[in-house]
């Protein structure tokens, strides 16, 4: 793909837009627009153009539409949420249509998506959590597997730490795997590549950076936390309904939300029971009542961008992230230290 640097940014939903992915691609890695919970045509159209802009490059986008032309900056590629895609009629057509460097489309068991890029010339990605999700995904021809452990940020299974499962999975199957999950520092990249990866994907160490679509808000969290300040829940999505399967919880910050309901899931998801009267109406119990004000009050928290009570995806490497900073910064620095850290046999 003429990486100068093995680094993908994870294409993380309303963290990695065009701005983001683009300013990955200039400093050598390849920039992933992410297409999340939230994901949907429209959106997909608006970051394509926001990276057109971000290139400064007024027939970029009639090109990332139309042919398999890469951006000037460095090949740009495009992930997708298995169930969003399913759900939204036209987002995984448009995103093959924009001939990205990579589609990647995980959190699903339906791989048949694989054979319809290949089709049309588009390498492909998907993520992986045990040995035989890896088998699975080689099976049906996708070229990058990205083995993301349980330290990670966001959805994913928590199966197996990063390492383990990178080395199970690169003594299982052929081909180029990818690091994802927990990985922060020059040290971090260091050791997964010469662990074997072929590279490392990249999330919450970039989701403070400069280019980023993070609220305010999430950066301040961010930058606040400590690596231990996270925790794998489902209440976010039990709260929006949000039907991730059950497999997929995600690794956020610890707030005052995960603090009142975490352990309360199940009344998180009650909305009303039955009235005893016979022909009477459904009633709201007191739970049910209790459940539509947290619901209401995490709406209302989600779209002011206050951490507080909203989700920010975290992995364990928070605590690693002390500042904003412009992306090709935070690359440098990761990058030109691993490479010294290998030269010199430390890591």
């Amino acid at each position: 793909m003429g990486l100068r640097i093995p680094i993908v940014n994870a294409p993380m939903g309303g963290v990695a837009g065009g701005g983001l992915a683009v300013a990955v691609a200039a400093a050598g890695g390849l920039g992933m627009i992410g297409m999340g919970s939230a994901g949907s045509v429209e959106a997909l159209e608006r970051e394509l153009a926001a990276a057109a802009l971000a290139c400064e490059l007024p027939g970029l986008e009639r090109e990332l539409m139309g042919s398999a032309a890469a951006p000037a900056a460095g090949p740009i590629g495009i992930g997708l949420v298995d169930w969003v895609a399913a759900a939204r009629p036209g987002l995984l057509d448009l995103a093959l249509s924009a001939k990205p460097a990579l589609l990647s489309v995980s959190f699903g068991t339906d791989l048949s998506w694989a054979a319809r890029a290949r089709e049309a010339g588009i390498r492909t990605a998907t993520q992986i959590y045990t040995v035989e999700d890896a088998r699975r995904a080689r099976d049906a021809g996708i070229d990058v597997l990205v083995a993301r452990g349980l330290e990670g940020g966001g959805h994913g299974a928590p199966e197996l730490a990063t390492l383990p499962l990178l080395e199970a999975v690169l003594d299982a199957v052929p081909g180029p795997v990818l690091a994802a999950g927990g990985i922060g520092s020059a040290r971090g990249v260091a050791a997964m590549l010469a662990a074997g990866a072929a590279g490392v994907w990249l999330g919450t160490a970039l989701a403070a950076g400069e280019e980023s679509l993070l609220s305010p808000g999430g950066r301040r969290a961010l930058l606040a936390a400590r690596g231990t300040d996270t925790i794998v829940t489902r209440i976010f999505d039990v709260g929006m309904d949000l039907p991730w399967p059950q497999r997929f919880p995600a690794r956020v910050l610890r707030n005052d939300f995960t603090a009142r309901w975490h352990d309360r899931i199940d009344e998180l998801s009650v909305t009303t029971v039955a009235s005893p009267e016979p022909a009477g109406d459904a009633v709201p119990t007191e739970q049910a009542a209790a459940a539509a004000t947290a619901r209401a009050e995490l709406a209302a928290a989600n779209a002011a961008g206050d951490p507080r009570i909203a989700p920010v995806d975290a992995g364990q490497g928070v605590g690693l992230v002390t500042a904003v900073r412009p992306v090709a910064e935070i690359l440098g620095e990761l990058c030109s230290g691993a490479a010294r850290l290998l030269a010199e046999g430390r890591h």
